[in-house]
C-alpha cells in the first residue's frame, strides 16, 4: 500500500460540463460545472476510489503513461496526485451508531443539561481503554 498515487484523468469538455474518467480506473468517473471543480472533484473522486480497492483487497494498478493515452479533441488528459493518509485518516475516523441504556432520571438530567451523551461516552470509553486520543487507523 502507497501512500501516493498519481493517475491519469481525461477531462471531456462540453457545454453543461466536465466529465472525468479515468482510463486505469474503471468505475471511477465524477464530473464538474467547470474545469476548476473538476480537478478538485477528479483528486477526491480518485482517493476515494482508490480506498475503496485497499479495503476491498484489490490490485490497484499501474498508471498508463500520459504519452500512451488517447483523447478526442474536446478531451485533456492530466496528471491527478493523490496523497492517501489524508484519505485514510478522514475515511477509518467514521463514526458507527451504537445503543446504550441509561436511567430515565440519567437521561432526563443530561437532556436538561444539555449534554451531548455521544461525547461524553466516547470520552469515558477513551479513558477507560487508556487512550490520549483516538488511533489513527
Amino acid at each position: 500500500m502507497k501512500d501516493r498515487y498519481s493517475f491519469i484523468a481525461v477531462f471531456e469538455c462540453e457545454q453543461d460540463g466536465v466529465s472525468i474518467r479515468f482510463p486505469d480506473l474503471p468505475g471511477c468517473l465524477p464530473c464538474a460545472d467547470n474545469i476548476d471543480e473538476a480537478i478538485e472533484n477528479a483528486r477526491e473522486a480518485l482517493g476515494l476510489h482508490l480506498w475503496g480497492m485497499e479495503q476491498d483487497g484489490e490490485l490497484i494498478p499501474e498508471p498508463t503513461p500520459i504519452t500512451k493515452i488517447r483523447c478526442a479533441d474536446n478531451c485533456v488528459p492530466a496528471v491527478i496526485d493523490v496523497f492517501m493518509p489524508v484519505f485514510r485518516d478522514k475515511l477509518n475516523n467514521r463514526f458507527v451508531k451504537k445503543t446504550l441504556s441509561l436511567p430515565a432520571w440519567l437521561a432526563d438530567l443530561a437532556d436538561r443539561d444539555g449534554v451531548n451523551c455521544s461525547k461524553v461516552f466516547q470520552n469515558a470509553l477513551m479513558d477507560y481503554l487508556g487512550l490520549r486520543s483516538a488511533p489513527n487507523s
